[in-house]
């Protein structure tokens, strides 16, 4: 499976393109004045350490100097990978020249519906074929 989606909100859209690799999962996100990547979270599904029967997920994240998109990688990474029981790996490059701080919560609300796309288009394909693409 591979797709790309985007938001349709703002002048803070974000981008993703979403790809099955195996088991796994890549998703590389993107926005802005000047995409690029920024910083890249990998995660990996283990079961809740408060519920063993609920899925949770581990992340580690590496982010280049100077760069915010750590919280962005962190996120999207272990909520993939819980909801997916797979290892995820995200990449992050987000950049609008002089954002502002109304800016910057438009791009993380932004991320949450960045986020609710890219899980209902799996769930369709879910669905459609009877399990995770």
């Amino acid at each position: 499976m591979e797709f790309t989606i985007s938001t349709q909100q703002d002048d803070y859209n974000l981008s993703a393109s979403v790809r099955r690799i195996g088991e796994d999962w890549l998703v590389a996100i993107w926005g802005g004045d000047r995409p690029h990547i920024g910083a890249v979270g990998l995660a990996q599904a283990r079961p809740s350490l408060d519920d063993p029967n609920r899925s949770s997920a581990t992340a580690s994240v590496f982010c280049y100097v100077g760069h915010k998109e750590d919280e962005v990688v962190k996120k999207v990474s272990e909520q993939l990978a819980a909801r997916l029981d797979a290892r995820v790996v995200v990449t992050a490059g987000l950049h609008w020249d002089r954002i502002s701080a109304e800016g910057i919560a438009r791009v993380r609300c932004n991320v949450v519906q960045l986020m609710a796309l890219i899980e209902a288009r799996i769930d369709a394909a879910e669905n459609k074929a009877g399990q995770v693409p």
